[in-house]
């Protein structure tokens, strides 16, 4: 027991001395990504119209390149005709979380990103401002690749295409529905690094 504290202690202060070294490093970051979200398949027979989200999160700088992530997600989709009733809106909202790698351009602003991470979310059924079934929270995944573009003073701007996938059940009226909802979001991130 005692060795494997030795041993971690080392690790963490060799991250923390080499990461102190390294110029401009910040620890924290926050990041606010609006986007445009365009489904992948129905969801059920559900024929989903092109939709919006926001992710909110808050990010840890493990080293320059590697980060930990979590946060909060939203995306709205509405459907015409679907085994809910006509003009019908699909929410997912829950909680993200996960691994980004970023590999920065040399003598540039510009680099590369990517995520890979998983959510705990919940898909509702909306008709108009009633909430007609809701799925539970479950596990579901992302993955995202993008651009960082450095603007200076800790700010970043981060272009990114996201795909997210969550399977989940929902019941209504005692009839159960297994639904995969599974997207693309092309989204921009605005981070600021403190």
């Amino acid at each position: 027991m005692k060795t494997r504290m030795i041993i971690i202690t080392l690790i963490l202060a060799t991250v923390t001395l080499t990461s102190q070294a390294q110029d401009g490093f910040r620890r924290f970051g926050l990041e606010i990504r609006p986007g445009a979200s365009m489904a992948v398949k129905k969801l059920g027979d559900a024929e989903l119209n092109p939709g919006l989200g926001f992710e909110a999160s808050l990010e840890y700088n493990l080293i320059k390149s590697m980060a930990l992530y979590a946060g909060w997600g939203w995306n709205h989709f509405g459907s015409e005709d679907s085994f809910a009733g006509s003009d019908i809106d699909f929410e997912e909202t829950g909680y993200v979380f996960g691994l980004r790698y970023a590999h920065n351009l040399t003598d540039s602003p510009l680099g590369l990103f990517a995520r890979i991470g998983g959510t705990y979310n919940h898909i509702e059924v909306e008709d108009g401002n009633d909430i007609i079934a809701d799925s539970g929270h479950g596990l579901g995944w992302q993955a995202e690749a993008g651009v960082d573009i450095s603007l200076g003073n800790g700010w970043k701007l981060r272009p990114g295409l996201k795909y997210q996938a969550l399977n989940r059940d929902l019941e209504l009226e005692t009839v159960n529905y297994n639904v995969d909802l599974n997207y693309l979001s092309l989204g921009i991130g605005i981070t600021k690094f403190f």
